[in-house]
C-alpha cells in the first residue's frame, strides 16, 4: 500500500469509529500532531477521536481530493455528521510508511453561503 492509500485508509477507519485499529495499523509510535485543541501526542489525539466518535459519530467521510508530494499526503474531505457537514483538510507526513505527523483543519459548511463555487 502506498502512502496515499494509507492516508485514505486511516481516515476511513478512524472516521467510522475504528480509531484504535487505524492508529495500530498506520500511526508511528513517535507520532505528533498539530490540532490546537489537544495535547500534541499520539495518545491524546487517539483518545479525542474515540470520544468524538462516541459523542457525535460521523455518518460518512468522503475524500474528494488527495495529493502526494514526496513523503507528504494532503486530503480534502467532506465529513457528514448528524448536526452538520464539515470540510476537512488533513496533511500527513510519513516516515517508514507510517504516519509520523498530522495537521488537520476543519470548517463547518454554511448552508446559505454566498459563495456559488462551494467548498469542493
Amino acid at each position: 500500500m502506498d502512502i496515499k492509500e494509507t492516508a485514505i485508509s486511516f481516515l476511513k477507519l478512524a472516521g467510522t469509529g475504528k480509531v484504535k485499529e487505524a492508529f495500530d495499523l498506520y500511526v508511528a509510535s513517535s507520532f505528533i500532531h498539530h490540532n490546537q485543541y489537544f495535547e500534541g501526542t499520539r495518545e491524546a489525539l487517539q483518545k479525542a477521536m474515540e470520544e468524538a466518535h462516541r459523542n457525535s459519530p460521523n455518518r460518512s467521510i468522503d475524500i474528494k481530493h488527495s495529493y502526494v508530494d514526496h513523503n507528504t499526503v494532503i486530503t480534502h474531505s467532506l465529513v457528514v455528521k448528524h448536526e452538520m457537514d464539515i470540510v476537512v483538510v488533513h496533511i500527513f507526513r510519513f516516515e517508514n510508511n507510517k504516519i509520523e505527523e498530522l495537521w488537520d483543519l476543519g470548517q463547518a459548511i454554511e448552508k446559505n453561503s454566498p459563495n456559488e463555487n462551494g467548498l469542493f
